[in-house]
Order: structure tokens, then sequence, then C-alpha cells
């Protein structure tokens, strides 16, 4: 064998073998050490090579950044299929070694804090808080009303337009234009029957002109169904309630940033689940959520009685008089459950006839044998064919000669009404109303109330004054025969037949077609726009025409109630609305709405301003979308391109941010939807 540089070839090889192992094994180690840096522990195991005169000696070698655990047999499994039982003991010796020098393990990291009801995991959770506004939400906009004058060359005149409107006084935060209008209610003639707590609207031109602001503290409000249980305090802060009913389970404070709400009220301090269960049983008929669907709670207090019956698929109006109890209805919308500012005082309830499968009253501190009944007569008016009537008060269950005498007013009138007496157990009791005129028919001559005239309209309610008689039941049985729930959500109802519009044959065809029609536009929005992850709860559509577009909402299980508005403007298609099981109201957008700032999530307006703007100016109507759209809230107008340009002005001029896009009809079509987002706006 040759000598290469009196170095024998095959040892020379030897060293170089060795050295590469060497260099590949620190290779390795740096890695290891550089990786494990704010990454995943990395363990290396090392061997030293055997010689003649070494026996296998089994090591393990860890990243510095060992202050995490590992499972060692798996990692030793992976790199030796088969260990031998010696290296396995000394490698669990070494690592327990260093792990006893180990410092202690590092504080843990903060909680972390979940927004919404989906936490941190992705899964829904009902313990949440709800953060305030995302400042890309919120503007500082300013109290001054900001006007630019237009020049008109071809007529030589110039013509002022609102730049941006401002915000208005602090006192007005909670403004509802109709019900506030002070001056309107000193010269009533008289205010023994109520007159004050119903629409006294400014004159035309005198209405709103500037941004009702929101509270000092204005959040986000919880998100349903937590908020059927508690609301924060500096959306509604307001605490007489609970100084006048906190003993009667209706609300109490919780902390210093919520009101809580126990579900109770003056007569079910135990509760409406238990109240409406004794309901059930009393009489086995009301079946909730089948036959029992639309209701009307009368003096609903904070509206327990209809939130509690949402678990039963019984949708409720529930209505309740701005007086010194005055943000009753606030609370309720506050929570997400349907209500309204109404009262019974003169004039007609803005509900069809035949409207409620069952009407309410606990405690709720009307006299309904006044004047000749002509309250209760209201309430059979709007009461279906074969509804219940349920009256929780004290003449019904105390013993005392006032009370006792008003209870036997009460079943006189009730029997000349022809009403049933079905149970009276308690403090309840509970009437039927007739499915027909038979018994009007049969009562002696001369018994008062007489019949209405039968040209007499019970639709007809737009400032319609109360009348002292029964309103007659369609002979041919419309109104009484409607489908249990759910199917009368798309069955068309036999009052169809009735509604004044163009087409007398192809109703039936119509009716399908709208419903269809939205039914498609929703479900698009849904998959498109992620409507689902919207936070809609209260929503109102402003122009309703059969209701499709609400009933769109519930084929697509969108958790959210809406009001089907009719305007006066066009047909009257409340009556089908309601035989679909659906809730609305009658209503001029040339008018305030009656309610709250604040109250609804989405407006929804579809063919309304191209119609409106025939009657009123468009920022009229605008300017009260605003007024009740809560801040984060959300505005789809679907109309003609011939209006959208304007719109977008006015949308601009009160501080949202609008878009406009296409129709799936496509670019050349002649419709749009503006849609609108509504900021927080801070003076």
């Amino acid at each position: 064998m040759k000598l290469l540089g009196n170095v024998e070839f095959p040892k020379s090889q030897t060293v170089i073998k060795f050295a590469a192992f060497v260099f590949i094994f620190v290779s390795f180690f740096c890695l290891g050490k550089h990786w494990s840096d704010g990454s995943r522990q990395l363990v290396f195991f090392s061997r030293q090579l055997p010689s003649l005169t070494t026996s296998f000696v089994p090591s393990v070698v860890i990243s510095p950044n060992f202050n995490k655990e590992f499972n060692i047999s798996a990692l030793i499994n992976a790199t030796e299929p088969e260990p031998a039982d010696p290296v396995i003991s000394n490698v669990q010796q070494s690592v327990s070694e260093s792990k006893a020098a180990s410092p202690p393990p590092p504080p843990p990291p903060p909680e972390i804090k979940s927004y919404g009801i989906v936490d941190e995991n992705g899964t829904m959770s009902d313990e949440f808080e709800i953060g305030e506004f995302d400042p890309d939400l919120v503007e500082d906009w300013g109290n001054g009303t900001e006007m630019e004058t237009e020049t008109n060359k071809e007529y030589a005149r110039s013509t002022f337009r609102v730049k941006k409107f401002g915000l208005c006084d602090q006192t007005m935060r909670e403004y509802v234009p109709c019900l506030d209008n002070v001056e309107a209610i000193k010269r009533l003639k008289s205010t023994k029957n109520g007159e004050r707590f119903e629409r006294q609207c400014p004159e035309k031109g005198k209405g709103l002109n500037c941004l009702v602001p929101p509270p000092k503290g204005y959040r986000p409000p919880i998100p349903w169904p937590k908020s059927r249980d508690e609301v924060w305090f500096s959306n509604v802060p307001h605490s007489r309630l609970v100084d006048d009913k906190g003993g009667q389970n209706w609300i109490s404070r919780k902390g210093k940033d919520k009101f809580k709400f126990p579900g109770g009220g003056t007569q079910f301090i135990h509760g409406a689940d238990q109240y409406l269960d004794q309901m059930s049983k009393m009489v086995p008929e009301i079946t909730f959520g089948h036959h029992i669907r639309v209701a009307l709670d009368v003096g609903c207090g904070v509206a327990s009685f209809g939130a509690y019956l949402l678990s039963r698929n019984v949708i409720t109006m529930s209505i309740a008089p701005k007086d010194v109890h005055e943000n009753q209805i606030q609370f309720a919308l506050e929570r997400g459950v349907p209500a309204m500012v109404a009262a019974f005082a003169t004039r007609r309830l803005l509900y069809p006839s035949q409207a409620f499968d069952l009407i309410h009253c606990s405690r709720c501190c009307i006299n309904w044998t006044r004047d000749e009944g002509i309250l209760l007569l209201e309430v059979n008016r709007m009461l279906r064919a074969g509804g219940y009537f349920s009256w929780a008060a004290q003449p019904v269950y105390k013993h005392e000669q006032a009370l006792e005498e008003q209870w036997e007013e009460m079943l006189n009138l009730t029997t000349r009404l022809c009403w049933n007496l079905v149970k009276k157990e308690g403090y309840i009791a509970i009437w039927q109303k007739p499915f027909n005129n038979s018994c009007y028919f049969n009562r002696e001559a001369g018994t008062i109330p007489p019949l209405c005239d039968p040209n007499d309209d019970p639709d007809n309610v737009w400032y319609v004054d109360l009348k002292a008689c029964i309103s007659r039941l369609p002979e041919n049985g419309y109104g009484a025969n409607v489908a249990p729930w759910p199917a009368r959500l798309q069955t068309p109802p036999d009052r169809l037949q009735s509604i004044h519009i163009d087409s007398y044959i192809a109703r039936k065809e119509l009716f399908k077609a709208e419903s269809k029609y939205w039914n498609e536009i929703v479900a698009s929005y849904v998959r498109s726009l992620h409507w689902k992850k919207f936070k809609l709860r209260n929503v109102m559509d402003m122009k309703a025409s059969f209701g499709g577009f609400a009933a769109a909402l519930i084929d697509n299980q969108l958790d959210a109630w809406v009001l089907n508005v009719v305007p006066v403007s066009g047909p009257n298609t409340l009556p089908v609305i309601y035989d679909r099981g659906l809730i609305g109201v009658m209503h001029d957008w040339c008018e305030p709405f009656d309610t709250y700032p604040r109250t609804y999530d989405f407006l929804h307006a579809a063919g309304l301003f191209s119609i409106e703007r025939k009657r009123c100016n468009m920022s009229t109507i605008m300017l009260e979308m605003d007024r009740i759209l809560r801040p984060g809230g959300r505005v789809y107008i679907r109309d003609s391109l011939d209006v959208m340009d304007e719109l977008q002005d006015i949308a601009k001029a009160m501080g949202w941010h609008p878009a406009l896009r296409d129709t799936s009809e496509g670019p050349h079509a002649s419709y749009r939807v503006l849609a609108c987002d509504k900021r927080l706006l801070r003076s």
C-alpha cells in the first residue's frame, strides 16, 4: 500500500468521514437552536462514533429553550424504531435532570375578552362582552348645518341645498315628533279621553331638520337572545321604571352599566313562562305557535309577555302610551322585542280588522266599559273571528264592592258583544269572539252597542275616530279560516280577494310571485353579502305590499322580526299581512313614525321614494329614517335610477356611508340598490 504525504490512504478516508459527520452534526445543532427561539422546541439525540477503544454511549442535546414539556418517548420512537432499554432509561434520566434545573414556568397570558357571541375558539358562547364602537365607525360631526348654493343659469335663479345636517340639541335625544309636540297638545280642547297620547304631528315644513343625537356613552346593543334579559344602561339611561316597578319583577339594575329583565309583570311576578302555561291549561284550544300566531299586548310594560311568546312561535305587537312610564316601548325595542307607541283613546289603532288571534291586557289600566264600551269595541274590531281576549286585573279576582261592580259591567258588556266567557280562573278571565254575525242578528232589537253601518270599512284606520258600534264580520267568512302556523305564511289568504288593487283575477299568482321574488333576493343577500353575520334583529319594511320580504327572512332563517309598514298612498294590504302570521301597521311617510330614536337595526325600502317624492320632500323621509335607525345600522333602498343621485346626496349629508349597487337584472336595468351604513356621530 502506497503512502500519500506520509499518511496511509485508508486512515485518511476515516478522518474525512469523521470530519464530515461532525460538520453535519454541528450544522443540525445550530439549526435546532435557531428554530427553538420562539418556535416549537427541537430535541436532538446524538451518538459518539464507535471506535476500537470506545464503547457506544448514548447522550441527549436539548435546545436552550427548554422550559416546555415534550413527549420524549414518542420522539425517541420516531428516531429509533427499536431502542434498547438502557438507552430509554438514560434519556429519561437526562431529561428529568434538565427539568429539575429549569426555572419556574412563565405567568399565564392575559385573559382574552370576547366581543360578540363567538368566543376566541370560534364557538358560540353566552358569556361575552360588547365593546365600544369601532373607532372607524365613529365620526366627529359637529352641531352646525352646512348649506351650499346652486345657481341655475337657464332660469337665472339660485337654490339652496343642505351639504351637511347638524346634530340636534341633546335634549332631543329621545324625541318622537308626533308625540312630543307640546304646542299642539296645549291647543287640545280636551284631554280627558287620552287625546294627549295620540298623534299630534308638526305642521308640514316644521318637522325635523337635524340629526337626533345618541345619549352620552351609547354602545352597540347587546345581541339577541341575550338582549331579552339585559340591555345597556347608557342606551336607555332612565331608572324610573326600576323605582316604580322593581318590586313587580319587571326590571332591575344589574351593576352600574346594565338593566336586567327577570321576565315578570304586575300580574305575573313569578315569570311570563308560568303565566303562559297557566293560560294554555285554562283553555287547551289556545295552542301557541299553531292556531295562536299573532297577539296584541295592551299596556305591555317592558314587553316580557311578548318576549317569552317568541320562543313559542308567537309574534306579539306590544303597545303602550308615552305616559309617565314613557320609556316602556324604548326598553322593549332595545331588548329586541316588537313594540310600538300607541294608546286606546279617541281614534282607531293603526291595525286592520281581524288582525290578532289573541289580545291580552294585564293590569293595562284601561276602563273598557266607558262610553258604551267604545274601547272594548275597538278590541273587538281588531280581534280575529274565533279569537281570544285575556284580561288579568283586580276586578277578576278581588272581592271588593267597587271591583265587583266593575266585573259585572264587564260581564254585561261582553255578553252584549256576543263574547263567550270560556274560563275564569285565579286572576285571569278569557273570552272568545264569535265566528260569524249570527249572534248579533239574534239579539233583542235596540241592544247597545248596535252593529256598524254596512258601508263602514273596518280596515280604514288612518286618523279615523272610534265608533261605538260592532264591526261586522264578512259574510263569506274571510279572516276566520286562516291556516295554522307555519303553513299560513305561504298560503294565499281569502282576504286577498278583498284588497283594492288593479288585478282582480290573478291575485293568488301575484301573491306567490311576490313571495318567490323576495325569497330569491334575500337568499342572494344571505349568500353573497353574508346577511347572517349582520346583527339584524329589529327590521322595518317601509313599503311591505303582501309581506314577501318579511316572509323571506323567516324562510332564510334570519333571527329577526319585521314590522311591515303599508303606506297610505297605496292599497291597504295589511289584512293579508296579518293573515300570513306577520305584523304591520298603516303609516304615511310624509309624517314621522311613532317610535323612539335608535330602535331599528335595518330599514328596507323598495319602490318607496319614487312614489312618495310626489307627495313630500325625500329629505323628510330620510331624516326620519336616520332618527329611528341605530348607529351601526343599515339601510337598503331599492328604487328607480332617477332618484338615486338625490338620495346619495342626502345620505352623505346625514353622515351615512352610501354605496350604489346593481340589481340582479344587471347594470342596464332602471333600478338600483342603495346600501347605506349609519355611523355613530359625535359633536
